[in-house]
């Protein structure tokens, strides 16, 4: 759209093999969907297509139970897949793609310490010299993360409602290495293709693979689980109680070493309203709405913002540059621009909520539900009546004309989704629609348990008096 862009990252440049060492400790991998590559896309085209080919494709969960038995579950009848992706990887190709724009300016090792909205000055500290600047702005776009300045900054100047909650459970990195084949190159130790779990009730392992063969995975567990791994034996201990088969793949010492270095990491979500300031501030992200890692949505949702402003913007007409009309008001505003982020907030709200609850209750699934025939069953139901009453869908390239003109094309969708579907592959529906679509099948499908239990009750009384009918006739 022609703005003049000026980044302000705190970090260095993450490009930088000076600052990759310690971006290691937090390589905790993302899962990009279609939600994340239609946004990708919506912005341009062929940088999603030069991303998507450093991702690893993943069509389902593998389940490995106490025992080492393995147990697929495909996440979509049509083979969509979610795709594993490095953050380092992808953060350096962010970086690599906005450098090249010519009128994006990337400045490092400035912390933004500041901001005043109705001045439109930013305080910013330049982290080697110490020294403070101001600087001018029209519009400024918070994306600063979980614990945003910009976020402080904008609830001074308007009423925001704010909500911060830690669960009780921390997560942990730790490195799977490359096995090697016959002629000793690099190989899987596990199925690439496959996001892997090692469901334990209360707490979980998950396995992400990488492109050179390695797998990131992730130790999420109550707080007070961890804190009972004092001692390199305990920890041992109770890896070979609970995920003896991982622990082979993972080897003692890397484990420990691990263990040892890499830090403890709180799960946070964090809900607020607004989301901006008239005219002047937006928040996108996790400044906005940081979300525990459960549903793999984190980055999709961040991406999906941007599209979705970015539709409004369009719709708003909203044009870079454009002078504000002379007005007599000493602070006078761009209806424009205040129209699309005030609809921005307004729209956002619901959808984000509504997959930050989702998030958090798929915790329940991934670490427990997954294992249990119930959920199987459920699961099998539901992909049955999808199959009979949904078509085949469009791809994320087809939808890729309707989300550029709107944000949501799809207000009523048509047939049976189930909700891994809908939140995962069809970016053409809110995630407030597809949880509430998902909440009337949901009833539904208790509605069709409790007619099948009854069902094969009074199937079973028949049957019953059939039997002793016959034996009374047999004994007279």
């Amino acid at each position: 759209m022609n703005w003049q862009v000026e980044i302000y990252e705190a970090r260095p440049d993450l490009r930088l093999s000076s600052s990759k060492a310690a971006a290691q400790q937090r390589s905790i991998n993302l899962a990009i969907s279609s939600r994340g590559i239609a946004a990708l896309r919506a912005v341009d085209a062929s940088a999603a297509d030069r991303f998507l080919q450093t991702v690893i494709p993943m069509r389902g969960r593998m389940i490995h139970d106490r025992h080492g038995n393995l147990q697929s579950q495909p996440y979509d009848r049509d083979g969509q897949c979610i795709n594993s992706i490095d953050r380092a990887l992808l953060n350096e190709e962010l970086l690599e793609e906005a450098s090249a724009v010519p009128n994006i300016h990337l400045i490092f090792k400035h912390k933004v310490l500041s901001a005043d909205f109705d001045q439109r000055v930013l305080v910013v500290r330049d982290v080697d010299l110490g020294s403070d600047t101001r600087v001018n702005f029209d519009l400024c776009i918070g994306a600063d993360g979980s614990y945003s300045v910009i976020r402080r900054q904008l609830m001074r100047v308007v009423r925001m409602n704010y909500q911060q909650e830690y669960i009780p459970h921390e997560y942990i990195e730790l490195k799977m290495p490359a096995g090697h084949d016959e002629h000793g190159k690099p190989t899987f130790l596990l199925d690439p293709n496959h996001l892997h779990i090692w469901p334990r009730h209360s707490f979980m392992l998950i396995a992400l693979p990488n492109k050179d063969k390695t797998f990131t995975c992730t130790l999420f567990a109550p707080t007070v689980e961890f804190d009972r791994l004092i001692t390199r034996e305990e920890i041992l201990s109770w890896f070979q109680s609970h995920f003896p088969d991982a622990l082979s793949l993972l080897g003692e010492g890397k484990l420990l070493e691990d263990f040892e270095k890499n830090p403890r990491s709180p799960l946070i979500t964090t809900k607020v309203m607004p989301y901006h300031y008239k005219d002047r501030c937006v928040i996108l992200g996790d400044a906005a709405h940081s979300m525990v890692p459960f549903y793999g949505q984190g980055l999709n949702c961040g991406l999906e913002d941007v599209r979705v402003l970015l539709t409004l913007l369009r719709e708003e007409c909203v044009i870079p540059c454009t002078p504000v009309p002379i007005s007599e008001d000493p602070d006078p505003i761009d209806q424009k621009l205040f129209r699309a982020l005030s609809r921005y907030s307004e729209s956002r709200h619901e959808d984000v909520v509504a997959i930050c609850e989702l998030a958090m209750d798929n915790y329940v699934e991934m670490r427990h539900s997954v294992t249990t025939p119930s959920y199987i069953a459920k699961k099998a139901l539901d992909r049955f009546l999808f199959s009979l009453t949904s078509p085949r869908p469009d791809s994320v390239s087809a939808m890729a004309e309707p989300l550029s003109r709107m944000a949501f094309p799809t207000v009523d969708p048509r047939g049976w989704l189930p909700l891994y579907t809908m939140i995962t592959f069809r970016p053409d529906i809110s995630y407030a629609v597809a949880k509430r679509k998902a909440a009337r099948q949901a009833t539904i499908l208790t509605a069709i348990a409790r007619l099948g239990t009854a069902v094969v009750g009074v199937t079973s009384f028949y049957f019953t008096l059939r039997v002793l009918r016959w034996l009374r006739r047999v004994v007279s």
